[in-house]
């Protein structure tokens, strides 16, 4: 009998080769790499947030807040500031401290106040009622929040604001215009 070639090979038990050892622990190309990449990502978006997302959002805001200023009371109030000399009385409410809303008293808003007045006999009313005035001052800012408090352009809203709470608990005081003389935000 003839055997063939085919026969003679002998198939050899398959050699496996050896696995290396899976390594549990800490992988070094994570840290070059990985890391790296992540501070770069965290770069971009804080540029992204502070130089393009945060401009655009406190122009919308303050273009919805300046809409909504009534037209007719700054008129009124142009008209009656012509008649009163600027300066001349001056009733000043110092250093309030007040937390501005949505800050759980982490954040403070300093502030000196001045009231320009037409007459003497408005600024002995506003300082028998000071705390009648402290009191409007505080709710007025106390409920803006700190993008409103910060923005610099909303101060003229709160001037008209504080104006009209006054107005309301003292009817008969004429304020000419509002100053702001400390403004601390921390």
């Amino acid at each position: 009998m003839e055997t063939t070639k085919e026969e003679n090979i002998v198939p050899k038990p398959e050699e496996k080769p050896e696995e290396a050892p899976v390594k549990k622990g800490f992988n070094i190309k994570i840290l070059l790499f990985g890391l790296p990449l992540f501070v770069v990502q965290l770069a971009a978006v804080y540029f992204i947030t502070a130089n393009i997302l945060l401009p655009k959002i406190q122009t919308h805001s303050t273009s919805v807040q300046s809409d909504s200023v009534n037209t007719d009371q700054a008129q009124t109030k142009k008209d009656s500031v012509k008649n009163i000399e600027l300066g001349k009385f001056v009733y000043v409410v110092d250093d309030l401290i007040i937390n501005p809303a949505g800050t759980d008293g982490k954040r403070l808003l300093l502030s000196s106040i001045g009231f320009d007045l037409a007459d003497e006999k408005f600024q002995q009313e506003l300082k028998s009622k000071e705390v009648l005035v402290k009191d409007a001052i505080i709710s007025v800012m106390g409920s803006k929040n700190m993008t409103q408090l910060g923005n610099s352009l909303y101060r003229d809203t709160l001037r008209i604001q504080i104006t009209d709470r006054i107005k309301k608990l003292i009817p008969n005081v004429e304020i000419g215009n509002v100053y702001f003389s400390k403004y601390i935000l921390q």
